[in-house]
C-alpha cells in the first residue's frame, strides 16, 4: 500500500505564523497612527503666531490707553441705576394686597387730618409701621398683627431703607429733602405751626387744595407748556386769568398741579411733568378721580399708581 503524502507543516506551526503576521500588521499600523499625530501637533505648534518685541510693546501701550480711557464715571452711574433698579424690583415684588393695605393705611390717616396734613403724621405712621413688622419678623408680634411673617422681611427694608423707592411706587409724592428730618426747634410754650406739605408759599384759603385730587373740565391754559413753581402760583394764575379774561372768554375755575418730582400719571398719551399747571373751566366742576385709583381702573391701566398725585382747587371765578 502506497505511503501518504507528508505536508511541509503541521497545523500549529501554520497557526503560529499567521499570528505572528497578524502582530507585524498591527505594529505597523500604530506606529503610522503615531507618526500622523506626531506631524498633525507639530504642524499646529509651527502655527503659533510669534510677536516681536516691539509689536508686544504696542499691544500693551494700546491696552494702557484703553483703560485709561474707560469712562468711570459712566460705570459708576449704571452700577448706581442697577442697585437703584434692584431696589425698585424689591419694593415691586411685595404682593399687590401689602400695597393696597399701606395705601388704605396712609390714607385713612390723612383722613384723620385737615387738607394741609403735616409730613410728621406720614412719618409717624412709618415709624409705628416699621415697628410692628419688625416685631413680626423677629416672632414677637402676636397673633393679630396684620403682616405676614413672609410679608415681614421685604416689608421691612421697603420701609426703612427703601421709603422713597416705596412712597413712589403707591403715588405717594413726600418732598425728599425733609424725608426723616424733625424739627423740634420753637420757643418754649409756642404751638407749632402748621408744615405744607406742597413745597413753596402758603396756598390763600381762596384757593380750596384739595391734595390727591384732579378736576376734569375744558382747559383754557393747557399745563403741558404752562409750569409753575409752586401749586399757590398755580392757583394765582388761574384767578388772574378769570380777572383779566376777555368778554365771550372762558375764565378758570379750576387749577391742578402737578407737585411731584417724578411726574404725573394721567390716562392720556401725554407725559405729564412737575410743576404742570392746568387752568381749566366747567360751569359744574366734577372730579376725575379723588384720594386713590380705584381697582377697576388699575386693572385696565396697569402702570397707574394707587393714589392720585395731582393738586387740584376750584376757584369763584
Amino acid at each position: 500500500m502506497a505511503r501518504g503524502v507528508k505536508w511541509g507543516c503541521s497545523y500549529k506551526r501554520s497557526t503560529l505564523i499567521v499570528c505572528s503576521i497578524n502582530i507585524v500588521v498591527a505594529l505597523y499600523v500604530l506606529r503610522s497612527l503615531y507618526a500622523s499625530l506626531y506631524l498633525y501637533s507639530n504642524s499646529d505648534f509651527n502655527k503659533v503666531v510669534k510677536y516681536t518685541p516691539d509689536q508686544v510693546r504696542k499691544m500693551e501701550e494700546s491696552i494702557r490707553i484703553r483703560r485709561a480711557k474707560e469712562p468711570l464715571e459712566l460705570v459708576k452711574i449704571v452700577k448706581e441705576l442697577k442697585e437703584e433698579f434692584n431696589r425698585g424690583e424689591m419694593v415691586a415684588g411685595l404682593p399687590k394686597e401689602v400695597t393696597d393695605r399701606i395705601t388704605d393705611e396712609i390714607l385713612q390717616r390723612l383722613r384723620s387730618l385737615n387738607a394741609n396734613a403735616n409730613i410728621s403724621a406720614i412719618e409717624s405712621w412709618r415709624k409705628e409701621k416699621l415697628q410692628e413688622v419688625k416685631l413680626s419678623v423677629h416672632g414677637t408680634g402676636g397673633l393679630n398683627s396684620s403682616i405676614l411673617k413672609q410679608e415681614a422681611g421685604m416689608l421691612e427694608r421697603a420701609l426703612e431703607s427703601d421709603w422713597a423707592v416705596l412712597s413712589e411706587n403707591i403715588g405717594l409724592w413726600v418732598p425728599a429733602e425733609i424725608i426723616h428730618q424733625e424739627h423740634n426747634d420753637k420757643p418754649e410754650g409756642e404751638e407749632d405751626p402748621e408744615e405744607e406739605v406742597l413745597p413753596g408759599r402758603p396756598l390763600s384759603p381762596e384757593c380750596h387744595a384739595e391734595l390727591h385730587t384732579d378736576y376734569g373740565g375744558v382747559a383754557v391754559r393747557w399745563g403741558l407748556t404752562h409750569h409753575k413753581e409752586s401749586a399757590a402760583d398755580c392757583c394765582q394764575a388761574c384767578l388772574d386769568q378769570a380777572k383779566y379774561a376777555k368778554p365771550g372768554e372762558k375764565k378758570c375755575n379750576i387749577w391742578v398741579y402737578c407737585p411731584s418730582e417724578t411726574g404725573c400719571y394721567s390716562p392720556d398719551i401725554y407725559q405729564h411733568k412737575n410743576q404742570e399747571c392746568w387752568l381749566k373751566h366747567a360751569e359744574k366742576p366734577k372730579l376725575n378721580f379723588k384720594d386713590k385709583y380705584s381697582d377697576s381702573f388699575r386693572d385696565s391701566h396697569p402702570i397707574a399708581p394707587l393714589i392720585v398725585p395731582w393738586v387740584s382747587g376750584v376757584v369763584s371765578a
